[in-house]
């Protein structure tokens, strides 16, 4: 029986366009260049190694061709929207109390501020009440999918693996939870929706 959830952000909630910084910063210099420098860069940014603004003057050693500007606003190019249903489905769930409630995601101090624009203020603190623990990467120092992250999870809030359902639009992510003993919901952006979850619980 599942008696936790834990909810990715990312395309689990608010939609993304992944693939933004890429074909922006392609304009710019190699793909090689991008996969190396740029992830090793992000991956420090996103467990809060490095601050906005170093983030940033190591992005514009990577690309000296943009500025700051430019910079803040390819990477936050990546946060769509925050459909309405969804905060209505989370708020839902959670007025019943049948499941405690986690949120867990890979992001960093400049796409949290950016969110708060995107919902306004009021709407992001209403969906982060909703979460008995609201787990962002560059605030505890570890991110998905390393193993770590999800044992503090689980040991931080005292939950047995097989009672716990981990849902993530990332298969990277699901299989290192699935390692664990955590049963996942692998959800493919564009055929499902979190709001479906009911339909889910019965088969995981």
């Amino acid at each position: 029986m599942i008696k936790n959830i834990i909810f990715d952000f990312g395309d689990v909630f608010i939609n993304l366009d992944k693939e933004i910084v890429f074909r922006e910063a392609l304009k710019y210099g190699s793909l090689d260049r991008i996969t190396t420098e740029v992830q090793r860069i992000n991956q420090a940014y996103e467990v809060g190694q490095i601050s906005s603004e170093v983030f940033i003057a190591h992005m514009k050693t990577v690309f000296p061709e943009i500025n700051e500007a430019q910079i803040r606003a390819i990477w936050n190019g990546m946060l769509l929207d925050f459909p309405r249903y969804r905060l209505e489905f989370i708020e839902a769930l959670a007025l019943k109390k049948t499941h405690r409630l986690f949120l867990l995601s890979n992001t960093n101090a400049m796409h949290i501020d950016q969110v708060q624009e995107i919902m306004g203020r009021p709407d992001y603190n209403r969906f982060k009440g909703c979460f008995e623990q609201f787990y962002l990467s560059h605030e505890i120092g570890m991110r998905k999918p390393d193993a770590e992250i999800f044992q503090f999870v689980l040991s931080q809030n005292h939950l047995e693996p097989q009672e716990t359902l981990f849902i993530d639009d990332t298969q990277e992510n699901t299989q290192a939870a699935k390692q664990l003993g955590i049963r996942i919901w692998n959800l493919q952006v564009g055929q499902e929706d979190v709001i479906h979850l009911n339909d889910r619980l019965p088969h995981v």
